[in-house]
């Protein structure tokens, strides 16, 4: 088949390195052009020395339309103004887009302004966009013209709790805890992410107010959950790669564990790139440089008419996180295994 034409825009960054790092080596796609503001005119391992070699491909910064010239797909994680720019450019030229940044993620414009601090420029775009979890939105992928890749913590909690959604039994109130390394906060370093500080430290940020947390309830709603609230905590770690949820909720007490234990096995068993370990619980070592994420559960005893459950969820923020699920986004677009160039297990320890 003929190789689709894709341009990365916001190529210079750690999830940058991780699309070029497969998409160089995709047999069924052909990078035709890196966008970033920094390092133009440099090769692409004056940012990101591991591809030393790899590529001729510069960094260019150039004028929405230009940049996307002759493209059949737009790949893309950039400030919201820049992706409507480009946006603006698509609908001209027929290309389709994988946006990996906030800007299309969210059903609902007022959400949007409250978690994003603006409201958004275009709000009829963001009924456009397909949600990017392939786990939840398979076969819209696939036909999408434009799709939104989730965010990283936000992925980690929709994967957790998705068999609960879909089952019926997700209500009420969710209390979570994320915690993730430091490449989540991007390549540009920041007082948090400076490793003196950041490698013997737990910190959190954005506490209840996260910008994921409309994403996550539009998910799980979209899946049958009928949450009425979603209290999340974000905690930044010692870690350069890696996110660990663990998700908080209630079930019916008629439920047993062994139904519970049932369910993910038996929704997670035929998808590539999610597994329910057998014998221990869901670990950052076991998915870090992984295109894989884990989910398991702790089931508590019945309390009156329900009973904790406790989700664990991990995976590598910029892989299934990030640049990974774009790819994979990117392979349904173009109709092939949705796993080509996501085939590696990472590394351990």
């Amino acid at each position: 088949m003929t190789r689709a034409k894709v341009v990365l825009l916001g190529a210079s960054g750690f999830a940058g390195a991780e699309l070029l790092r497969r998409l160089l080596r995709h047999p069924h796609a052909e990078v035709i052009r890196i966008g970033a503001k920094d390092h133009v005119g440099q090769n692409v391992a004056a940012a990101h020395p591991n591809l030393e070699g790899a590529t001729d491909l510069v960094f260019q910064d150039l004028p929405a339309a230009e940049a996307i010239a002759g493209a059949d797909i737009v790949m893309m994680g950039l400030p919201v103004a820049a992706s409507l720019e480009v946006v603006s450019a698509a609908e001209q030229s027929g290309a389709r887009i994988i946006d990996m940044s906030g800007a299309f993620r969210l059903p609902d414009a007022q959400a949007f302004e409250r978690y994003y601090g603006s409201p958004h420029p275009r709000p009829e775009l963001l009924g456009q966009f397909v949600y990017g979890l392939p786990e939840l939105n398979r076969a819209q992928i696939r036909r999408a013209r434009w799709v939104a890749s989730p965010g990283c913590f936000a992925t980690t909690v929709e994967l957790g709790l998705l068999p609960l959604a879909e089952a019926g039994i997700l209500e009420g109130t969710a209390e979570v805890v994320g915690i993730t390394g430091s490449s989540g906060a991007g390549a540009a370093a920041s007082p948090t992410t400076h490793h003196p500080v950041r490698a013997g430290n737990l910190r959190t940020y954005k506490p209840l107010e996260h910008a994921h947390t409309p994403e996550i309830v539009a998910a799980l709603a979209a899946a049958g959950g009928r949450l009425s609230g979603l209290h999340f905590v974000p905690v930044s770690a010692p870690l350069s790669r890696g996110i660990f949820a663990t998700s908080f909720v209630r079930v019916p007490a008629a439920i047993s564990e062994q139904e519970l234990s049932s369910l993910y096995q038996v929704r997670y068993q035929k998808e590539p790139l999610v597994r329910v370990p057998r014998g221990r619980l869901p670990e950052v070592v076991a998915v870090s440089g992984s295109p894989r994420a884990e989910v398991g559960l702790a089931v508590g005893p019945v309390e009156g008419e329900s009973r904790l459950v406790t989700v664990f969820s991990a995976l590598d923020n910029l892989i299934k996180g990030g640049a990974g699920q774009a790819v994979q986004n990117l392979n349904l677009m173009l109709g092939v295994d949705e796993t080509t160039t996501l085939e590696d297990f990472g590394q351990f320890p």
